[in-house]
């Protein structure tokens, strides 16, 4: 529990240094409210709701400017990264991951079907040859670098997807870990 305290308290800092207009209790539903923020117990399951709202609004505000293909294809293969994490990807997740894709605000600036064939293939070809694929959708991933804050919304997507199913997979953490350094952004910005 205490990483996603971490990556909490980070994402409220990275929120108030973006001088955004949202409070920390953005997103209005207002029954975690910011009262239930440190016990792990019941509350963990809301901080962890709540820390992916966060990075999806962090994504929407900047979503007139993550338009370029570098995002899309590296955005494309931290998803898929994250899906095959643990080295298999059940076509339920891999169908589950694309409808989280095509639905993803910002990643309706580009048609859903560049964004289905480009998850696909990387999915398939990390099937086909782990530490390969893994290589080549690392590869796609650090042409993102040069905008850092098209890399960050890299990274974000990827926290999304990894989260949207309530829980945060050690394999998923180090796939995001390795994309971090591919992206030259310090992991620790993110808690992983």
């Amino acid at each position: 529990m205490a990483m996603w305290d971490k990556i909490k308290d980070q994402a409220k800092t990275f929120q108030q240094s973006q001088g955004s207009t949202r409070g920390a209790s953005g997103s209005g539903q207002g029954s975690h409210g910011p009262a239930g923020g440190g016990r792990p117990g019941s509350s963990s399951g809301g901080s962890k709701a709540q820390l992916i709202g966060m990075f999806k609004s962090q994504l929407a505000s900047a979503k007139n400017e993550l338009k370029s293909g570098a995002y899309r294809d590296a955005s494309m293969a931290m998803c898929a990264l994250v899906a095959a994490a643990d080295g298999r990807v059940e076509p339920a997740e891999r169908q589950r991951v694309e409808e989280l894709i095509v639905s993803n605000e910002v990643l309706q600036n580009f048609p859903a079907d560049q964004l289905r064939q480009r998850f696909n293939q990387h999915v398939d070809r990390l099937l086909a040859n782990f530490e390969q694929g893994k290589a080549e959708a690392l590869q796609v991933i650090a042409k993102a670098a040069k905008k850092p804050a098209e890399a960050r919304a890299v990274v974000q997507t990827g926290m999304v997807v990894a989260g949207a199913d309530g829980t945060f997979e050690q394999s998923e953490q180090y796939a995001i870990r390795e994309a971090c350094t591919a992206l030259n952004i310090p992991p620790s910005e993110f808690g992983v």
